[in-house]
C-alpha cells in the first residue's frame, strides 16, 4: 500500500479488487456465493463439451510441481 504514495494516491488494481472482494464478501451470504458459483458452471457446462472437461480433469490430476499439495503420508 506504501507504493500507492508515488502514484499520486491512486489505489492499484490490485487494492481495488482486494477491497471490492472484501466489500462483496461483507455484503453477501455463503447462499450468494453458492448461486453464483451455480451459475459460473451452467455457463461453463453449456459453453465447452465433454473433451474440455476430460483436458481439465487431467491436469488437475497431475503434480503441478509447487509443493503445495498435501500428504496423505501424514
Amino acid at each position: 500500500m506504501a507504493d500507492n504514495q508515488n502514484n499520486n494516491n491512486k489505489m492499484s488494481y490490485e487494492e481495488a479488487g482486494r477491497k471490492g472482494g472484501e466489500a462483496t464478501s461483507r455484503n453477501h451470504d455463503k447462499e450468494f456465493y453458492q448461486e453464483i458459483g451455480e451459475k459460473g458452471g451452467e455457463a461453463t457446462a453449456s459453453n465447452h463439451d465433454k473433451e474440455f472437461y476430460q483436458d481439465i480433469g487431467e491436469k488437475g490430476g497431475k503434480s503441478s510441481g509447487g509443493g503445495n499439495q498435501s500428504s496423505s503420508n501424514s
